[in-house]
């Protein structure tokens, strides 16, 4: 994977899971018992939505969506 997008990992109360997603990859997303398992799940997850966005002649997003610095938060 040649592209470097954004993960959010965050913990989900309702099912007691954590969970990462990709901003930029609509509905692509992983969950596991761990934060690096939930990654790790999610870099399979993000290899097969982009293998079947290519083979359907679906666009790839560029990365764009990045989380706010510490310095932008605080301005904000």
């Amino acid at each position: 994977m040649s592209k470097h997008y954004h993960i959010n990992v965050f913990w989900w109360e309702p099912d007691q899971r954590w969970v990462a997603d990709v901003p930029d990859l609509k509905s692509c997303s992983a969950h596991g018992a761990t934060p690096f398992e939930a990654v790790t799940e999610l870099q399979i997850a993000m290899e097969l939505w982009l293998e079947v966005a290519a083979e359907r002649g679906m666009p790839i997003p560029e990365p764009k969506y990045r989380a706010p610095t510490l310095i932008e938060a605080k301005a904000a």
